[in-house]
């Protein structure tokens, strides 16, 4: 049934080709030609009748899509400059608007340039914008993010984040390994840093002595 569709659309295009597409009678043969070798072509190497096989996302420990908000963390402020514009990303990003989310946090950085919480969430909305990976796009926002105060846990925190979603723990391992370790033993985002650290861990199951990533300033993987 497959291959009589196959050549119903071959015939359906040499036809358009003939009548519709009003060729020179000394061009047709040579047409004609072309959509028979490409139909050998898929005859040979060709597979229709297999069912299709859609590519699976890289996996990645549980729980880690369902990341506590920045108020939660303690990373970010409630109020002033930054909390209006994360505030409308966040509303955008969860209608699966994801490019405005980025596009109104750009916004928010064209008034306050230096402002930390306002490059991390342009660092997540990229992220998410580009389905959970991370870009180079969102690296360069998260490395912006660190240069702005190299003491903010939001920057490698996020990224690490958004590199365990892609797929990529050892980058996020090496990442949350150097922010835990600065971290204060008071400090609000160390117990859920900590179980993350750990279920990427033993996702990653054992380890050489002393293997570890070296990361750039933002908190991603140089």
């Amino acid at each position: 049934m497959i291959w009589l569709w196959v050549l119903l659309s071959a015939a359906a295009t040499i036809g358009g080709i003939l009548w519709l597409g009003k060729l020179p009678a000394a061009a047709r043969p040579l047409a004609g030609a072309a959509v028979m070798l490409g139909l050998a072509g898929y005859a040979l190497q060709g597979s229709p009748s297999l069912p299709g096989k859609p590519v699976a996302a890289p996996e990645e420990p549980e729980g880690f899509g369902e990341a506590l908000t920045d108020q939660r963390q303690g990373m970010a402020e409630r109020f002033g400059p930054a909390a209006q514009w994360l505030g409308m990303s966040d509303g955008f990003a969860r209608t699966g608007k994801t490019e405005l989310a980025a596009k109104t946090l750009e916004k928010g950085l064209e008034k306050y340039p230096d402002n930390v919480d306002l490059w991390v969430g342009l660092g997540n909305a990229l992220a998410s914008h580009g389905g959970g990976m991370m870009s180079p796009a969102a690296a360069l926002a998260f490395d912006e993010a660190a240069k702005r105060d190299p003491s903010h846990p939001a920057p490698p925190f996020f990224a690490g984040l958004a590199l365990a979603q892609g797929g990529d723990l050892k980058g996020a391992e090496a990442v949350w390994s150097e922010l835990l370790a600065r971290s204060p033993a008071d400090a609000p985002w160390r117990p859920d840093l900590e179980m993350r650290l750990a279920q990427i861990r033993q996702a990653l199951g054992p380890r050489l002595p002393g293997e570890a990533a070296d990361v750039s300033p933002g908190g991603v993987p140089n």
